[in-house]
């Protein structure tokens, strides 16, 4: 119904825009630009419809649990986890979209190690989870004495925050939580009491944590949304794997399986090896600037893909 309403609207108003043309054709006391105004606008709203179009998943509109992990490299690839960090809460502000980071793990030198963010906004699932696989970065490394070209990798994942209204039934016998004192980024002291939380589910070997709250029970209480979300996703997964044997369309998440590549020497490009769509402003990509890789991996996926989102 949403999206016939917004069909609706966007027809109303393309005939409003043809009015003001035909004004414009007689005396133009400023319809014309006006015309062209509404215009660019109604073009946009087309653009986000088709987009919302391909939002089958039933988790499509939920908030969205982000983890990043650096790869082989050391400070390298941790230099780089902390830049895809930045990159997505760059992308959420310029949505209006919130953020808070859960659990940071600091780089012995520089960057981070891993961290588990939440991104909380409108189709924020929806959108990030077309940013899930290897992102590939190729540049001068800034911790080279020599200035030799580095290749680094860094992991992301996202998952569906937990819906209120589904019940994860959790046996309290299969966890172990452990306390810690919470660490920032770069391994410094933040805080004097154990209250960083640490659960490990047994069952299926899944592992949180949260360090953002100086509670030791507010931790606890976000590390359990993290690892129910965590389950909801495993067993939804679980529910498509039938279907997923039979559409190998899905490429494996691997080292060496990168979904996009960031290149900043000897030139300066950003290119999805998925869709093919590529940018020459790597720094405005990294600034946040991805909405159009997201939205071109959506509205080109293939079609056994859309039709097991609505499965």
């Amino acid at each position: 119904m949403r999206f016939i309403d917004s069909w609706d609207a966007l027809a109303k108003e393309l005939e409003e825009i043809e009015i003001l043309l035909e004004i414009a054709e007689v005396e133009d006391g400023g319809e014309a630009q006006e015309a062209q105004r509404r215009l660019d606008e109604a073009e946009k709203g087309l653009r986000l419809l088709e987009l919302e179009r391909m939002f089958t998943d039933g988790e499509d509109h939920r908030n969205a649990i982000v983890g990043i992990n650096a790869g082989a490299g050391g400070t390298e690839a941790q230099d780089w986890a902390e830049m895809l960090l930045r990159m997505y809460l760059r992308w959420a502000e310029r949505r209006g979209f919130s953020s808070e980071i859960v659990d940071i793990l600091g780089g012995e030198e520089a960057g981070i190690k891993n961290v588990t963010f939440l991104i909380n906004g409108a189709y924020a699932y929806g959108h990030l989870k077309a940013e899930v696989g290897i992102h590939r970065l190729v540049r001068i490394s800034p911790f080279d004495t020599g200035k030799r070209r580095h290749t680094s990798f860094a992991s992301v994942f996202v998952y569906p925050e937990t819906p209120d209204d589904v019940v994860i039934e959790i046996d309290e016998a299969d966890l172990r939580i452990d306390t810690f004192r919470a660490s920032g980024a770069g391994g410094q002291h933040v805080n004097k009491t154990d209250s960083a939380v640490r659960i490990t589910h047994f069952p299926t070997g899944i592992v949180v944590q949260c360090q953002n709250e100086r509670s030791q029970h507010k931790n606890k209480a976000t590390a359990m949304k993290i690892l129910r979300a965590r389950l909801y996703e495993l067993e939804t997964r679980k529910r498509a794997q039938r279907m997923e044997e039979i559409h190998k369309s899905k490429k494996e998440i691997a080292w060496g399986n990168q979904i996009r590549s960031y290149i900043l020497h000897p030139y300066r490009l950003v290119k999805d090896h998925r869709t093919g769509v590529e940018r020459g402003d790597a720094e405005n990509v990294l600034d946040g600037d991805i909405d159009v890789f997201i939205e071109s991996y959506l509205l080109n996926r293939e079609p056994q893909d859309i039709e097991q989102g609505r499965a």
